[in-house]
């Protein structure tokens, strides 16, 4: 569900992560009861929010799924060098078909994949 597909709601602006928030103010106010310097109780408290919400933008990130590949007869960008064996002359292809595309054809012949296997 986008946020253009949820209904707005009133009160306009909400946090967007309540948990950190909710914990961040929960070990302030521990801490401020507990005694310690209130400067540095604020300066803990805005590094342990910032680091927290830094991981959870990462974690966002690795959970979102893999991009469906382009339908098929689509160019997708490649990177793969050929050489001629008789001539020498290289060719580096950009754009293919699909992934694994046939060796291009020089001097009468199939051009060698210079690219290493790893790389593809």
């Amino acid at each position: 569900m986008t946020s253009e597909d949820q209904p707005e709601r009133s009160g306009g602006w909400r946090p967007k992560h309540p948990v950190i928030d909710g914990l961040i103010i929960i070990g302030l106010v521990a801490c401020l009861i507990a005694g310690y310097e209130p400067i540095k109780v604020i300066v803990a408290a805005g590094a342990a929010w910032l680091i927290l919400r830094i991981g959870v933008l990462m974690l966002g990130g690795m959970a979102r799924p893999i991009p469906e590949p382009p339908p098929v007869g689509e160019l997708r960008k490649v990177k793969i060098t050929y050489r001629c064996e008789i001539c020498g002359t290289e060719v580096r292809m950009t754009v293919a078909p699909d992934q694994d595309p046939e060796a291009p054809r020089h001097c009468q012949d199939d051009m060698i994949m210079m690219t290493p296997i790893d790389d593809l």
